[in-house]
């Protein structure tokens, strides 16, 4: 799937069937459910699932909790717009199949 199509998901109601944690966490971030989403990644390992993590308190506004999930996810902390940040870690998770 690419980025364009993923973004074109978001108008349903649920993710496309067999979406990744992390990935179905983003998708849920999009649509503006951040608990759902932070709920999907929360207890999740691997390091997607603690890069989302991480972007997920940066939107919350926790950095300091954020740069947390940027170091178990061996990821800078994100500095630019948020959007951008999305779509980065959306197109690199996207990208790996």
């Amino acid at each position: 799937m690419t980025l364009t199509e993923f973004r074109g998901s978001l108008s349903r109601v649920k993710p496309p069937p067999c979406t990744p944690p992390a990935l179905a966490a983003l998708w849920w971030a999009a649509k503006g459910d951040w608990e759902r989403a932070h709920g999907m990644v929360m207890d999740e390992g691997g390091k997607d699932c603690a890069w989302v993590h991480a972007y997920l308190h940066r939107v919350e506004g926790d950095l300091e909790n954020a740069g947390y999930w940027y170091c178990r996810a061996g990821k800078p902390a994100g500095q630019g717009p948020l959007q951008a940040e999305w779509a980065a870690i959306a197109g690199a998770l996207l990208s790996r199949g």
